[in-house]
């Protein structure tokens, strides 16, 4: 089911099939349909993307400020993208570490992120339909994948540098990017970030708790592992200002990340 997530390249298709998927696995699981294995699975190295948006290097994405329809257009457009990645992200970690012996509850709480990611990216390809554009119609950031490629082999490192760093730095700044709407009137797109706030603490939390599980079991101390896979694996350093309190809601504790600054 992951792999097949993995594998649909339109994102609107994607994040549907992604939706039905999670409602077939917890009817399974309340006990409304027959159980689902998790079994094992070869996930793709690289999920499948439609034609557009054309994929730059960071460097080359053009910058344009939100103080404009068209700069608003271009953020909503990089959330669309962080978005469709963020599917492909938590269905990858179910596909790919299928073989670690994890409770049940991991998959759990990955589906349940992987159908809430969905969702969002629905809800903001929505907004900028609303506006006239639609997501592929700019160009995106090719670098959203290298955490992925980087940790595919190392469980442990995937939490630590996917949901504790990256999802982390979307409670930073999605408070900011609510602002900017309310300020310009886009009541849809208020709408919109406010519930991917909501919803994203969990996903860090997710990350955390799943960490310090490994941890445990290796009898590994969790703010040492921490600090040596971001250093590995994650490509710069990490930059305030943080939200604390939704970091601490997250299980993110600021001795985790200010040594990493």
């Amino acid at each position: 089911m992951a792999v097949e997530v993995l594998s649909t390249a339109d994102g609107r298709a994607k994040a549907a099939l992604s939706r039905a998927n999670a409602a077939a696995w917890f009817a399974a699981r309340r006990g409304e349909a027959p159980e689902i294995p998790v079994g094992t699975a070869s996930p793709p190295d690289f999920p499948a993307r439609p034609e557009r948006p054309d994929l730059l290097n960071p460097r080359d994405v053009p910058r344009r400020r939100p103080g404009s329809p068209a700069g608003r257009i271009a953020l909503l457009h990089a959330v669309a993208h962080i978005e469709l990645n963020a599917v492909d992200l938590h269905w990858d970690i179910v596909a790919r570490f299928g073989h670690v012996p994890m409770p049940m509850g991991f998959y759990d709480d990955w589906v349940k992120a992987a159908d809430e990611e969905s969702k969002h990216f629905g809800l903001v390809s929505d907004c900028l339909e609303a506006m006239g554009s639609h997501y592929g119609a700019l160009p995106a950031h090719a670098g959203m994948w290298r955490a992925a490629a980087d940790t595919a082999d190392d469980l442990p490192g995937r939490l630590a540098v996917v949901p504790m760093v990256l999802e982390a730095r979307g409670l930073d700044v999605t408070p900011g990017m609510i602002a900017i709407f309310e300020k310009a009137g886009a009541e849809q797109a208020v709408a919109a970030l406010k519930v991917i706030y909501a919803e994203e603490v969990a996903h860090v939390a997710y990350g955390s708790k799943w960490f310090n599980f490994l941890c445990g079991r290796t009898d590994t101390d969790p703010k040492d592992a921490f600090h040596s896979l971001v250093r590995r694996y994650f490509h710069g350093v990490l930059k305030p200002p943080f939200n604390e309190e939704k970091r601490a809601d997250a299980g993110l504790p600021p001795d985790f990340y200010w040594p990493l600054t």
